[in-house]
């Protein structure tokens, strides 16, 4: 048995992505069935469902499986408190942009009645619930932007190399461009509104004040990877990835696909047809998913 976790502000997104599902509280679903789901902020594998006596044979049970839980509560709040405050407690500090990710195992468990819980030693993350915090930079960056690609880039291995030729698409206040520009890339930077001036005056940034959409790959010649965390409907900037596709000039790609309104699955389901395509759901994103493409 799986459990998937929702994202708080993306219940109704996980409930419809999940099948053969039943829901165990508004933001936790068990399946038998081991899924992909876009909007599930954890995933608990092997799940086990243990009936319990007193806070006492929880605490014993849990022990018994792992040393690190975090835990879930939706009933039965102070009695699954006490049970927490007798499990080892861990303390784990901000990530640092790069940094190493924890390597110990975070199990996840939740009380669904008094006498019951729910317990998985195996999670999809080592953060607990999957929420994970970055020592973040408060003087440079623009906006907070800057925190999906730091996601991005220091858990999935995603990167450009040093000295790579990356294009930065509706690069305004500059966020994305200040990652990309650490991390020793050479930016050509587009947007109709300029850079942050702390920005613009570093090295190795090449703006353009253009319409991203009115930019053509020809104008540009080749790079090495695309990056997009432009304001626009998800069909239009498909349109957008398939012209420089098309246009063979840029095989990588990273980009937001942010929805206005409803989740636009018909064309999330176009972008995953994509060769080489992976959709993610960061815990930084907001109603949106990060789309790579990598050759």
């Amino acid at each position: 048995m799986i459990a998937y976790l929702a994202f708080n502000e993306f219940i109704k997104d996980l409930d419809f992505e999940l099948k053969n599902k039943k829901a165990i509280s508004d933001r936790l679903f068990i399946s038998p069935d081991r899924q992909k789901p876009l909007w599930a902020q954890s995933i608990w594998y092997d799940v086990e469902e243990i009936e319990i006596a007193s806070v006492g044979d929880a605490v014993k049970a849990l022990k018994a499986r792992g040393k690190w839980w975090a835990s879930y509560s939706f009933v039965h709040h102070r009695r699954s408190e006490l049970v927490q405050e007798q499990l080892p407690k861990f303390k784990i500090p901000p990530l640092s942009f790069l940094g190493k990710i924890p390597d110990q195992p975070m199990g996840a468990w939740t009380m669904i009645e008094k006498n019951k819980i729910l317990v998985a030693a195996n999670t999809s993350s080592p953060f607990p619930l999957g929420k994970i915090q970055f020592s973040e930079d408060k003087v440079t960056p623009p906006s907070r932007a800057y925190l999906k690609l730091w996601e991005l880039f220091t858990l999935t291995g995603v990167k450009p190399i040093t000295g790579s030729r990356c294009l930065d698409l509706g690069s305004c206040p500059g966020g994305w461009t200040w990652v990309l520009q650490q991390i020793g890339t050479h930016v050509i930077s587009v947007d109709k509104a300029p850079l942050d001036t702390k920005i613009a005056k570093l090295p190795n940034i090449e703006y353009l004040k253009k319409d991203a959409f009115q930019l053509k790959p020809s104008d540009i010649g080749p790079i090495d990877y695309l990056f997009s965390d432009i304001i626009c409907y998800p069909p239009r900037l498909l349109e957008l990835v398939e012209e420089w596709r098309a246009s063979g000039l840029c095989k990588n790609f990273v980009c937001t696909i942010k929805f206005q309104g409803e989740t636009d699955w018909a064309t999330l389901e176009k972008f995953k047809k994509i060769p080489n395509s992976r959709l993610v759901h960061l815990y930084h994103n907001k109603h949106e998913v990060t789309w790579i493409c990598l050759q």
